[in-house]
């Protein structure tokens, strides 16, 4: 066996849209990973994001995953693309971690989760943003007892859509997209790595528009076709006996609501806004923390401020936006034989949700939620970005 601290691990990038910068640039900090390869539809587009970070080769798809120099292929391609290359990447013997959503049916899910254990290939999945600085103090004040036994949960999160920032948002509204299926999992993954798998679900959902207009770019003007409900509103039930609700949405102009709240028998954590569109760093931010013990009564709100609220500091690694740990995870998941933390069975759970939200929705009725998962250990607290040569 190679000695832990002299081990490379090289990395094959599929799919170079916009989302690949960030993952490229935590990548490049990370010791002993190294992206080798990128490929995608577009070979120009290919040979600029190699320009761009520095990657030794740009190719076609198909030379990535025959290529035996790598054993590793980061899959950001477009939801609809996500299946068939991880299945390709799998047949070819490599380890795969994968944007979300993981799959657009339960069928291909299944299949892939299938396929990694039969081939013994590790398989992962975005978002990791729960394994970031926020997440991870959140997940400890729960373990800690902070707020007691958790009892509810609360989700709004709302945005009136990508056309107005992003060049080529025609996705988000084609199979595969729409809010729930590009804002839902950050959440739900992150509810799940809190409080466990979610048993049963309920929903309803709608859409404000049939077309939408592209406000920014080369494109501008141009109308798009709006394929899948654009507006979502879900009731959650965990193993546990939590119970929750979540709303998201690209119908929302603007609102005040809290973004995440979650109650417990002796207190309650908010945090007011971990959404990318909304310009906020989803790996880091303000955490709340109010308890029976500050909570006076009569209850008098504090003038001028959150005088019985206590502001918790994040003392965790990872206060950057840093999507591509999840990758680091699954590496070191494979050299150490263990759970990847941002897993396939984490993000096929997390698909099953959403899909059973849609079916709730056209059905009218509760749907039990067939899968499970494990909730995902926390961070040991020396996993930075020179983990790949400390012990886990």
């Amino acid at each position: 066996m190679r000695n832990k601290t002299n081990m490379n691990f090289r990395v094959g990038l599929i799919g170079c849209g916009r989302i690949s910068d960030i993952y490229l640039q935590t990548l490049a900090g990370i010791p002993g990973i190294e992206v080798v390869s990128c490929a995608s539809l577009d070979i120009n587009e290919s040979r600029a994001k190699a320009a761009k970070h520095g990657i030794a080769k740009a190719c076609s798809v198909d030379e990535i995953i025959e290529d035996s120099s790598n054993d590793y292929i980061l899959n950001l391609t477009v939801p609809t693309a996500h299946a068939l290359i991880t299945r390709k990447a799998l047949n070819a013997g490599k380890h795969v971690y994968s944007e979300k959503p993981f799959v657009t049916n339960l069928e291909d899910g299944q299949e892939l989760l299938n396929l990694s254990k039969a081939q013994r290939l590790k398989l992962g999945n975005a978002p990791d943003t729960f394994l970031g600085n926020r997440w991870q103090t959140i997940r400890r004040l729960i373990d800690d007892g902070a707020i007691g036994r958790p009892t509810g949960v609360m989700v709004h999160v709302g945005t009136h859509g990508t056309e107005r920032h992003h060049p080529n948002p025609d996705f988000y509204y084609g199979i595969g997209g729409g809010p729930l299926l590009d804002l839902g999992p950050y959440y739900l993954t992150a509810m799940v790595f809190c409080l466990g798998p979610i048993s049963r679900v309920a929903g309803m959902t709608n859409r404000a528009f049939e077309q939408r207009q592209i406000e920014n770019g080369p494109r501008h003007g141009e109308w798009m076709k709006v394929e899948v409900d654009t507006h979502t509103l879900s009731l959650l039930e965990f193993s546990s006996g939590v119970i929750g609700s979540m709303t998201t949405s690209f119908d929302v102009w603007d609102s005040e609501a809290p973004r995440l709240e979650i109650y417990g028998e002796e207190g309650v954590i908010t945090i007011p806004d971990p959404n990318p569109v909304h310009g906020a760093n989803i790996f880091d931010g303000p955490i709340w923390l109010r308890t029976r013990e500050t909570t006076r009564w009569p209850y008098q709100p504090p003038p001028g401020g959150r005088d019985e609220w206590q502001l918790i500091e994040n003392d965790h690694g990872f206060k950057q936006d840093s999507r591509g740990v999840g990758l680091m995870d699954l590496v070191m998941a494979v050299r150490d034989d263990r759970p990847v933390r941002a897993s396939g069975e984490l993000a096929f759970h997390i698909f099953e949700v959403m899909d059973a939200i849609n079916r709730a929705n056209r059905d009218g009725q509760y749907q039990d939620i067939k899968s499970s998962c494990k909730r995902p250990k926390p961070l040991p607290e020396n996993f930075c970005r020179n983990s790949l040569i400390l012990a886990d």
